[in-house]
């Protein structure tokens, strides 16, 4: 490993809503929007901005540092700050709502899918004959909250023992609880009629609101928004951005002596925005007590009358999960004090009574309530419903061989296989693809992202000509190779059957670490019965953007078969991340310049360093020129963040007045149509029609006011927007300041987006070693692992 003098920033994960007391009382804050200047950062939900930190979902910019090494665990540690306000991580208040007309359709069609799945779910759940009755074990207060499950169920108030506390404020009960509208995608806001906006903005503007707020707040709070905001002004808080403090000072506003921090609709409100930030941070739902305790950092006087009060109203749903490992014994039968006096084994009929589980209390929202358990049934589905024909696996015998024979036989006979490697281990799936094709069944492969698609079509074909492109673009007659996004959206991939169901008989998920709950659901409900589906992925890389672990629970609670690749990454990048996956920093052999670590003092020798890198000394030594070397960083504010990075690299490699919302033709950018998905592409011009953007080779215009919100500059991303992506050449810059922001997950995630050459600008000393070694991927609270073991037992280890 080569040293030369260099050093930068990233950006923190998702973290959990409680990050510290802030008051929380009414007009203490600031007024709804006076964040990030109303307007939506345009890498909003892509998992950088919040995962470690942020118990209010703040998300936490790592900034830049300082710190000399010649090694990645060298000496020197700097601290400075830079924070970015949740409005950034999940969309700012004053974002707009026109969009271009690529983008809409996209949007639009995922929309409409996602819809179509709530709708199946619904169905399902109606055909089935009856409730399963559980819990009759049960005691004590874990009785009590089954009942409150089944009252809300019922469209019943629980009762009010669930939970310590006094009672709420008397309400109206409503015979079918009002839900919740669910917020609008930043990609394409529903369009409301003119009449609807202006009563919104009257609304707004009497509460001290700005008016920029009000097509979003209609186009989430729906028919009504302003007698709603009227009757509650704290129904503000489902604006995306929109923080506690500015709801507060805009009920104040509206409401005046009757406004208070024991309001019963605030607390709601509250439980409510705590669950979603939960959701930006990786959560499905949050255990009771957590809940509990942000609400009274948020300064909620009563936390459970408050978590009730939203149970009541259908905004949360509550939940029990046994605290029993995936594969465990179930507890021995409990004998009743009656049988032990009587001598009996099991009381008068000889029956022996269940010993009650622990459980633990979650609360969550229904939409991903609705998208585990539609998962799971989706999963359980697609386990039970392959055909158990006598010679089936033979067929696929012969093309058992090599690296993929393991692969190719587990799927031969089973119709959930979970495989795990790194980038060189995409060969195995393109030989299931290959040996699937074969036999005539139709194949489908999607990738989390355009470049992932290009890579494994180049792959599948064995050329990076004509036929990897046809196969990219879903010309290939046998096997379709696509984008997650696109194949759920329906602008990709084999098209779909009168049932709705994917013309495939074996789905192939890439990069499936990055899938979320939601996508997850749809890709298993759109299954026809008797598919296949694989899911593969490198375990080691940041978990998804959005809510869930889809892939990790599935590993861990081992209902399917598992095949890890033994085939290595090569060379000395390969060599050193596959080290850090195992939690080990190692010096590697570079005879070839392939990994240079660059020791740096501060920001400003960070930044200079890096620019040189780019632009002069990787295209000089390594041949390989700037357009072909990404930067990585650990967040986007502070002073080596991807701005000042962005602004340097730009000023070097592409000078210009950046008269079109700071952008020139030529300006390589980072685009995000919708949260949490970022492509990349270049920029071609700008008119009235808005700013023309290349992007994995299709053209797209995003309107003016759209440009602030969804387009960033491109030269320098965070570990989450450059997930699924290689490039010849990456360049990781650590600032001083960047130290709370690593670990492993992130380190292995950053380093592993080079293919040929590695440099790392290093001024975080021994905080780099001490992440890969000591440092795993935050943990994540889901509900998967306990419903797919109910439906699929575990194997044995």
């Amino acid at each position: 490993m080569t040293t030369e003098p260099s050093a930068a920033a990233e950006e923190a994960e998702p973290g959990t809503p409680d990050a510290g007391p802030e008051s929380g009382t009414p007009g203490a804050g600031d007024q709804p929007g006076t964040e990030a200047g109303g307007g939506a950062s345009p890498d909003a939900g892509e998992g950088d901005a919040g995962e470690g930190h942020a118990a209010e979902g703040d998300a936490a910019d790592a900034a830049e540092g300082s710190g000399s090494s010649g090694s990645p665990g060298g000496e020197a540690t700097e601290t400075a700050a830079g924070t970015e306000t949740a409005a950034e991580a999940t969309g700012s208040p004053g974002e707009g709502v026109a969009e271009g007309a690529v983008q809409l359709s996209e949007a639009e069609a995922e929309l409409a899918a996602q819809r179509e799945l709530r709708e199946r779910i619904e169905r399902r759940k109606a055909e089935k004959e009856g409730p399963v009755l559980a819990g009759t074990a049960l005691s004590g207060k874990a009785a009590d909250l089954l009942a409150a499950v089944r009252a809300v169920e019922s469209g019943e108030k629980p009762s009010a023992s669930v939970f310590s506390g006094p009672e709420p404020t008397p309400r109206r009960v409503a015979q079918e609880p009002a839900r919740r509208p669910q917020p609008v995608p930043s990609g394409a806001p529903a369009s409301m009629a003119s009449e609807s906006v202006e009563a919104v903005r009257a609304v707004l503007v009497r509460g001290g609101a700005p008016e920029a707020l009000a097509p979003q707040t209609a186009a989430t709070l729906g028919e009504g928004a302003d007698g709603q905001l009227r009757e509650d002004p704290w129904q503000l808080l489902r604006v995306a951005g929109v923080r506690p403090e500015q709801a507060d000072g805009f009920a104040r506003a509206l409401l005046g002596a009757e406004c208070g921090p024991d309001d019963e609709r605030r607390g709601r409100a509250v439980t409510v925005w705590l669950l979603e930030q939960a959701a930006v941070a990786g959560h499905t739902a949050l255990e009771a007590a957590a809940l509990h305790a942000a609400l009274a950092q948020r300064s909620v006087p009563d936390p459970d009358a408050a978590v009730q009060s939203a149970l009541a109203e259908g905004d949360a749903l509550v939940f029990q999960d046994a605290l029993d490992e995936p594969g465990s014994t179930p507890p021995a039968p409990r004998r009743s004090e009656e049988d032990d006096t009587q001598g009996g084994a099991g009381g008068e009929d000889g029956e022996e009574v269940e010993e009650a589980r622990p459980v633990r209390v979650l609360i969550g929202l229904e939409r991903y309530a609705l998208a585990e358990e539609s998962l799971a049934d989706g999963l359980a589905r697609v386990v039970n419903s392959l055909p158990k024909e006598d010679g089936a696996a033979a067929a696929w015998e012969p093309a058992a061989t090599g690296s993929a024979a393991g692969l190719i036989r587990a799927v031969a006979g089973h119709g959930l296989v979970l495989h795990t490697g790194g980038e060189a281990s995409r060969a195995e799936p393109a030989a299931l693809v290959a040996a699937a094709r074969s036999l005539g069944l139709r194949v489908c492969a999607a990738a989390h992202h355009p470049d992932g698609r290009r890579r494994f079509a180049e792959l599948l074909a064995g050329a990076s000509g004509q036929e990897a492109r046809e196969a990219s673009e879903g010309g290939h007659p046998d096997a379709v190779v696509v984008t997650v996004a696109g194949l759920l959206s329906g602008e990709e991939g084999p098209g779909r059957d009168r049932d709705g169901m994917l013309r495939t008989d074996l789905l192939v998920v890439l990069d499936a670490p990055q899938l979320d709950i939601e996508n997850a659901a749809m890709l298993a409900e759109s299954l026809p019965d008797g598919a296949r589906l694989v899911l593969s992925g490198d375990p080691g890389v940041l978990w998804s953007a959005g809510p869930g672990r889809v892939f990790a629970d599935l590993l861990a609670a081992r209902v399917c078969p598992q095949i890890a690749s033994r085939t290595p990454d090569p060379g000395p990048v390969g060599e050193l991340v596959s080290g850090i996956g195992i939690g080990e920093l190692n010096q590697v052999e570079a005879p070839g310049k392939e990994v240079v670590i660059i020791p740096v003092r501060d920001a400003g020798e960070a930044i200079h360093r890096t620019v040189q890198l780019v632009a002069d000394s990787v295209p000089r030594a390594i041949g390989i020129p700037a357009e072909q070397t990404q930067v990585i960083t650990p967040g986007h504010g502070g002073a080596a963040g991807t701005r000042v990075l962005n602004a340097a690299l730009k000023e070097r490699l592409n000078p210009g007045p950046g008269r079109f919302g700071g952008f020139d033709p030529g300006d390589r950018i980072a685009y995000s149509a919708a949260p949490g998905r970022s492509v990349l592409g270049q920029v071609v011009k700008a008119d009235a029609a808005g700013l023309h953007l290349e992007c994995a080779g299709a053209p797209v215009v995003v309107p003016k006011e759209r440009v602030e919100q969804t387009v960033r500059h491109g030269w320098a991303l965070t570990a989450h927007q450059a997930v699924g992506v290689r490039w010849p050449a990456a360049v990781v810059v650590l600032p001083g300041d960047a130290a709370q922001a690593l670990s492993r997950p992130w380190v292995y995630t950053a380093f592993g987006r080079a293919d040929r050459h590695l440099s790392v600008v290093h001024g975080v000393e021994q905080a780099l070693p001490h992440a890969v070694a000591e440092i795993p991927a935050k943990p994540r609270t889901t509900r998967l692992p306990s419903l797919i073991t109910a439906q699929i037992p575990p194997t044995p280890a």
